[in-house]
């Protein structure tokens, strides 16, 4: 790689800058309180282990009171703890990006915070100026139209050479259904099949925000009429290259769509708009559904329950992969709904699902850069982010704290 050369992924390599706030001086300051720090980590674990090893080779166990997920963690600096203690997530990453922490597989820790969120408070949560500076960081990110094509480039615009390198082929960038059935292939377009079902034989549909678009090549080949929109210019070059010349593939923010459409579909494209832009979202699928149409929803949501402390932040998702991103609280995105006369039914969970279908991802990652079958130019710093990423989100689905779903959305009233 010519190294005056840019790499590829370094937007979102040092697009987080702004988030990274180092503790310096307040991390020598802090120093004392890291046994404190512990023990409170210590006493909100219900269930499960963390086998861990301090920085001078002492063994620390966390836990170990009733059968749970098992983590082996060696605390290598405990500069670690302290941008923990200050950042949150943010500065979980930063520690294992530096080296200050260790482990052969994070993702049993990550799923063991998430299922003990509540108990641990504010134990491993962005603080004080920390905090601030974080959320006026993720401010910057707002989803504008302008700022919604700019977070979707620094994403999906990685190259469709370097997904093609560890997707399934079909090109599908969200979770599958009963994954551990079969192939990854068969269970996306099992998927499909359940949002198909909910949707009905519809003549005209439109998707909101269709990837690489498959979906809507599965839908068009059933005979509905598809239009198909998205702000990614890599994805939509995929989409018009591979899939029907039928299908009216658009680049369209979904707040400029206007038509009616006898059903819509839209697949984990509402977590990239900002609690702000939520009740825009749900304006757009009450104006352009035709009275008794049903929408089609696959959304990732976070617990009721923590989502106000989640949200007056920002973590290491918005900061590093996900700009302007933000979780679904379903029963605010429900009640937005409703209030717009979209019946909520037949709501279905399928965190663990999600679990499998990034596990399978990170393997495939994980062999396309061994064999050397990643596009020239993501260089080690951006693979690490990556698997990193990968292994963070599947333990946040395997705690609990965050879980994916499918709903139905019939708008009332008759023409």
């Amino acid at each position: 790689m010519d190294m005056q050369t840019s790499p590829r992924g370094r937007s979102l390599v040092e697009g987080a800058k702004p988030f990274a706030r180092k503790p310096g001086l307040l991390a020598r300051l802090l120093a004392p309180g890291v046994e404190k720090m512990l023990s409170r980590i210590d006493e909100a674990l219900v269930t499960g282990t963390i086998h861990g090893t301090l920085p001078d080779g002492t063994p620390r166990t966390l836990g170990g009171r009733a059968p749970g997920f098992e983590c082996v963690f060696e605390l290598r600096s405990y500069r670690a703890l302290v941008r923990i203690a200050t950042n949150g997530s943010v500065g979980l990453y930063q520690g294992w990006e530096t080296g200050e922490w260790w482990s052969p597989d994070p993702v049993p820790l990550f799923a063991m915070f998430m299922e003990h969120a509540e108990r641990m408070g504010d134990t491993a949560r962005a603080k004080g100026p920390f905090r601030r500076a974080l959320k006026l960081a993720h401010l910057f990110n707002r989803n504008t139209h302008e700022g919604a094509q700019r977070n979707i480039a620094a994403h999906y615009d990685l190259g469709n050479d370097f997904y093609a390198a560890w997707l399934d082929p079909t090109m599908s960038y969200s979770s599958a259904l009963a994954v551990a059935d079969d192939a990854l292939e068969a269970a996306q377009k099992r998927k499909w099949a359940a949002l198909y079902e909910r949707m009905g034989d519809a003549e005209t549909v439109l998707e909101i925000g269709c990837g690489w678009g498959a979906l809507a090549d599965y839908l068009q080949a059933r005979g509905s009429h598809v239009t198909a929109i998205s702000l990614s210019d890599e994805q939509l070059a995929w989409a018009r290259s591979h899939h029907a010349s039928a299908i009216d593939f658009r680049k369209q923010d979904y707040r400029d769509t206007s038509g009616q459409y006898d059903a819509i579909v839209s697949v984990e494209m509402v977590e990239a708009l900002g609690r702000e832009y939520w009740p825009t979202f749900m304006d757009c699928v009450a104006r352009n559904l035709k009275h008794g149409g049903r929408a089609a929803i696959q959304y990732i949501s976070i617990r009721d329950e923590l989502f106000e402390e989640y949200a007056k932040s920002a973590d290491f998702i918005q900061a590093y992969i996900f700009p302007g991103g933000l979780l679904i609280r379903t029963s605010e995105f429900r009640k937005l709904a409703e209030e717009r006369g979209l019946q909520w039914t037949d709501q279905k969970d399928f965190g663990l699902d999600y679990a499998e279908t990034l596990l399978e991802w990170r393997a495939n990652f994980d062999r396309a850069v061994e064999e050397g079958r990643l596009p020239a130019g993501f260089d080690a710093r951006f693979c690490d982010l990556w698997r990193y990423y990968l292994m963070y989100c599947e333990g946040g689905f395997r705690g609990g704290g965050i879980d994916v779903h499918q709903v139905t959305l019939v708008k009332e009233g008759e023409e």
